[in-house]
């Protein structure tokens, strides 16, 4: 890194919890009025102190078990008789009232994999709603014998991130009024070829985000991001200003934390499937569209991937010991060498579990 880009760590935990509700305040006949259940999934990232865990590289650990604690308190119960109208905005701020952490801490809950609340630092609620839809594309202005300059397609996904009117859990908007604002864009992109919308002539993930702002923030005020998924692994973010993209991996590899006292399962040798995303950030290329082609991302990456991947990633040379923490850093260090337009490393031992490492000024956006 260089000194004038110091990275910034938030550790990262998820658990879940099966409960049943019910929503009042519905219009009659809403399915959400009546009594049902949900498999939940609560996240949370806080950027904690040096000395919280009882040694460093134990912060993941101790970080989900709190969030696991939390949960648990919710697991297989009537949620009503926790919390009067248990909203996943709601419960969000119930959840982090019972955590006791060293710093602010960033709290979402998710219902469904296409639904969500994240509860910010500062108490701001941003409801996240997530909408698929299969349609063809090609792009026209790359290199002959790109693979993208060919007729293709993909199962698209688009995450709507909305900001709510105030700090409280009860909103001004909900997920049916996205749902309604979204509608009518779905019908002219599901099934169809992205090329022949008006203003998609070259339909980069990167200028399919900022074609879906234009639509839909002038019915959707608090719009805070639009993030579409290209396939499981890349997509892009636009938040009005700024275009971003990321590059998803797994790394299977072995793991030991020097630093863990005995008796810890993680001074013991062990391993994880790890999940790596990349985030990169750059001004959108006049002809092609994109910030960075997502082949070039992988290309460039591939040779510090080969030093991880079923590799003993403690014995690397300049790494001081094998916590996520450090590995992250390691990796934000070594890829903004070939890839200066880096800006955060996201590393997940477990779903959820891990860390992020960000340098400058980046919002963490997106479903956690």
């Amino acid at each position: 890194m260089t000194p004038s880009l110091i990275p910034r760590t938030v550790f990262c935990a998820q658990a879940g919890f099966e409960a049943a509700r019910q929503i009042g305040a519905l219009p009659a006949g809403h399915p959400s009025g009546r009594l049902h259940g949900h498999g939940f999934v609560t996240k949370l990232r806080c950027a904690l102190p040096a000395g919280w865990a009882a040694f460093s590289g134990g912060e993941v650990e101790r970080l989900h078990d709190q969030l696991q604690a939390s949960a648990a308190l919710l697991d297989h119960r009537l949620l009503n008789e926790q919390v009067p109208n248990p909203t996943d905005a709601n419960l969000a701020h119930w959840l982090r009232d019972r955590l006791d952490l060293p710093a602010p801490a960033e709290l979402g809950v998710q219902s469904t994999a296409q639904r969500g609340a994240q509860l910010d630092e500062s108490g701001r609620i941003t409801l996240w709603r997530r909408y698929a839809f299969q349609s063809a594309h090609w792009l026209p202005n790359v290199p002959l014998g790109h693979k993208c300059g060919t007729m293709h397609g993909h199962g698209f996904e688009a995450v709507l991130h909305v900001r709510t009117s105030d700090a409280g859990g009860d909103t001004a908007i909900n997920h049916d009024a996205i749902d309604a604002i979204w509608a009518p864009l779905h019908c002219q992109l599901n099934h169809g070829c992205l090329n022949d919308l008006p203003g998609l002539a070259n339909p980069t993930s990167e200028l399919l985000s900022s074609w879906l702002w234009e639509r839909l923030a002038p019915e959707l005020p608090g719009l805070a991001a639009v993030t579409v998924y290209e396939t499981g692994s890349c997509g892009a973010v636009f938040d009005g200003k700024l275009h971003r993209i990321w590059k998803q991996m797994t790394l299977d590899a072995a793991v030991q934390l020097r630093k863990a006292p005995d008796g810890s399962g993680l001074r013991r040798l062990h391993g994880h499937t790890y999940t790596l995303r990349l985030h990169l950030a750059a001004p959108l290329d006049e002809l092609l569209g994109w910030a960075v082609d997502f082949g070039d991302v992988k290309s460039a990456f591939n040779p510090i991937f080969k030093q991880l991947d079923h590799q003993p990633i403690h014995e690397i040379a300049d790494l001081a010991d094998g916590d996520t923490a450090g590995i992250a850093a390691w990796i934000a260090e070594q890829a903004r060498r070939e890839l200066p337009q880096l800006d955060r490393v996201d590393l997940f031992e477990t779903p959820g579990c891990g860390v992020t490492v960000s340098v400058g000024d980046i919002a963490l956006t997106g479903p956690m």
